[in-house]
This record gives structure tokens, C-alpha cells and sequence, in this order.
């Protein structure tokens, strides 16, 4: 039986890899044995908790204000001793965290083959977003089983020589998490956002952890949003704060005393699901949301410069629009103001999955190491 290693260490790849651990774990043509690297440790614990995950494997290689070597040499001291002790036929990353990057390093280096889910995906800024960027692509040169989820990031591969053999559409499996979670409902534990709920307001849901928009950008958006608090005085503004003190130094003094606005701790997956489920406009810099969002049909304001997630944004409803202060101000003041422009990019679209994207990984998987025949390919955008 051949094992397979899924290896993941933050929480958006725990999202993302959650349905393709479930689906290993109930296939009988194969043995999963789980890797987590701990680089988040509570916001990764909660989801695999949500999804009944215990890790086979734990390094808990996280450390107060770790850096970005620090983390890949600690990913990958470890990992070996592990891949050394399991020897499994495949190793599994997910996207483009340095512990994806630094655990496909690894395999690599024992030749062991690498699976490379949500890959693909490009912005063509090296420095934007900063690391991942460059982790996707430096996954790219040493995987053998490409997982795009679109057809726009099959087309990236085709185009830097990658083969097309070694190419499978899946669609996005934050889509089959995501439809989990809702389904779920799971229940708010800040009391706060349960009241929130059952008022009815307009809210607006904030994101922002960004290596790259950390430091003065932060700081014009915390300014961006204590305007936006004191001009819509009847919309509630809620911000689950990222962990990063960095983050939580330039963005929080500007929202202390504001009525309307929520500040909370992160949130578990299944409580985010919910609030992003309950919410008007997501204002957001991360990935995975510009990928969900949509799905439930929320109008999305990125606060990046560039994309490797064109799909919704050329459908309509991800509208990227950078860290500037008054422009921040400026478009979400639109959403909230304007209903055509709200209805315009509110209708619902998910050019990223069907729920059944890590069905079709698990079937990659099974050609690759002769034990099966893929699934058709994904078809959407």
C-alpha cells in the first residue's frame, strides 16, 4: 500500500489540505500519514480540530518573531529525520508557504516525489506577496504531479515547459472546505459577533496580515478605517486581529474607542466561515479570502497591487485596490453607498471548484503512483 505524506504547517494550507487528508484517509488504496510543521500553531490546531485531523507527526518548529530562514532550516532538519523514519512513495505540499516550499525541498533531496496542490498560480512580481511568490515557483521546478486549480494556472505551467502530462485541473479544495464549514454553522464563541449577528447591521469584515503591507501601509489603512467608522456610523467594522505583533502595532491604535468597530482574536475556521458568510463587504490581503469570498457572494477590496488569483477578479467580484488611505476610504465608501455597484459585484460566482477537488487530487495521486486512473479534469475558469 502506497503511503503518502501530506505536509502542512500554517493554517490556510490546513484548510486547503483538510478534504484531501479525509479523502487519503478513506481510500484503502492508500496509507496517509499526516506532517504538520506547527509554523502557526493555535490557528493550525483549530483546524484540524474542525476537521478530526490528529497529525501523525508534529515538529512544533514555531518560535516568538520567527524569520523566514529560521522556519525553513527548522522545516527541514525535521522533515528528513521523518521522511527518513516513514519513507513514504509521495510527499503532498499545499500553495506556497515556506513550509510547503522548504518540506518539497526535502522530499526532493531523498527523491522522494512531490504533489504539488494549488500550483500554478502566479502574479509575476517576485516581491509580491513576499515570500510566496517565489516559493510557488521555486515548488514548481522540483514537483512531479502539477494540481492547478484553474485552467489560468495550468496555461502559467504550460508556459514555463512544465509537461502537460504532469499537469491535472482539480479546482480549488478551499471550495470543499468552505462548503463543510458553512454547512457547519458552527456557533460564535465571542458574544460580541453572536449580538452582531442577530442585529442585522451591515458589516464589514477586515483582513490584513501582509508581510509586504506591513509598516506604513498598515498604518494608513488603520487610519482608512477609523474614517470609514466615524462616516458610516451605523455599519459595524469587525477585524480579527492577526497574531503578528507587527501587524497588531500598526493597525490596532488607530481603532481603540471606536463604537462600531469589533477588534477580536483570530477566529477558527468554522467561526470565520460564519462571519464571512453573515458579511456585506470583505476588505481583505489575503489569498485564501479573495478564493472564499466569492463562493458565498461577497463583494471582495483587495489591499495588494497584484493578483495570482485573476479568476474572480475578471469575473467581477475581487476588485484589487492597493493600501492607499483614501482610496481604501474611497471604494469601500462605494459598496456601502451605492447598491448598483454592491449588486455588481455581489452576484455569486466560484470560477474556482465544485466541492470536489480533492476527489480529483486523491485520483492524481492514484496514477501517479500506478494504483489508479484520474477523474476528469476540472472545467471552470
Amino acid at each position: 500500500m502506497p503511503i503518502v505524506m501530506p505536509i502542512y504547517g500554517t493554517r490556510p494550507e490546513a484548510i486547503k489540505v483538510a478534504p484531501i487528508v479525509k479523502a487519503l484517509q478513506a481510500d484503502d488504496r492508500f496509507d496517509c500519514v499526516v506532517t504538520v510543521t506547527g509554523q502557526h500553531r493555535e490557528m493550525l490546531d483549530q483546524v484540524n480540530e474542525l476537521f478530526g485531523i490528529v497529525p501523525d507527526h508534529d515538529l512544533n518548529i514555531i518560535q516568538p518573531r520567527q524569520t523566514l530562514n529560521g522556519v525553513f532550516a527548522r522545516t527541514l532538519a525535521g522533515l528528513d529525520a521523518v521522511l527518513e523514519e516513514v519513507g513514504p512513495d509521495a510527499v503532498l505540499v499545499q500553495g506556497d508557504t515556506t513550509t510547503s516550499t522548504a518540506a518539497a525541498v526535502a522530499a526532493f533531496n531523498r527523491q522522494i516525489p512531490v504533489v504539488h496542490a494549488e500550483a500554478g498560480l502566479r502574479s509575476f512580481d517576485i516581491m509580491s506577496p513576499f515570500p510566496e511568490e517565489a516559493n510557488r515557483k521555486i515548488t514548481s521546478q522540483i514537483a512531479a504531479l502539477h494540481l492547478p486549480p484553474t485552467s489560468v494556472s495550468r496555461d502559467n505551467l504550460l508556459r514555463e515547459a512544465v509537461a502537460e502530462e504532469d499537469v491535472y485541473v482539480t479546482g480549488n479544495t478551499v471550495i470543499d472546505a468552505l462548503l463543510e464549514a458553512v454547512r457547519a454553522q458552527v456557533p460564535f464563541e465571542d458574544e460580541r459577533l453572536a449580538a452582531l449577528e442577530s442585529s442585522g447591521r451591515r458589516i464589514v469584515l477586515i483582513t490584513t496580515h501582509r508581510r509586504e503591507n506591513q509598516g506604513d501601509a498598515m498604518r494608513g489603512v488603520g487610519r482608512a478605517l477609523a474614517r470609514l467608522a466615524a462616516r458610516f456610523p451605523d455599519v459595524s467594522f469587525v477585524l480579527p486581529a492577526h497574531r503578528n505583533p507587527v501587524v497588531r502595532e500598526a493597525i490596532l491604535p488607530h481603532l481603540e474607542g471606536l463604537e462600531n468597530v469589533l477588534v477580536t482574536e483570530p477566529l477558527a475556521y468554522g467561526e470565520f466561515t460564519h462571519l464571512l458568510s453573515a458579511a456585506t463587504v470583505v476588505l481583505t490581503d489575503s489569498g485564501g479570502v479573495q478564493e472564499e469570498a466569492p463562493s458565498l457572494g461577497k463583494p471582495v477590496l483587495v489591499m495588494r497591487e497584484n493578483t495570482e488569483r485573476p479568476e474572480a477578479v475578471s469575473a467581477g467580484t475581487v476588485r484589487l485596490i492597493g493600501t492607499d488611505e483614501e482610496l481604501v476610504v474611497s471604494e469601500v465608501s462605494r459598496l456601502l453607498e451605492d447598491p448598483q455597484a454592491y449588486t455588481a459585484m455581489s452576484t455569486a460566482v466560484n470560477p474556482y471548484g465544485d466541492g470536489r477537488a480533492a476527489e480529483r487530487t486523491v485520483s492524481g495521486i492514484a496514477q501517479l503512483l500506478g494504483v489508479g486512473e484520474r477523474l476528469p479534469a476540472f472545467d471552470g475558469a
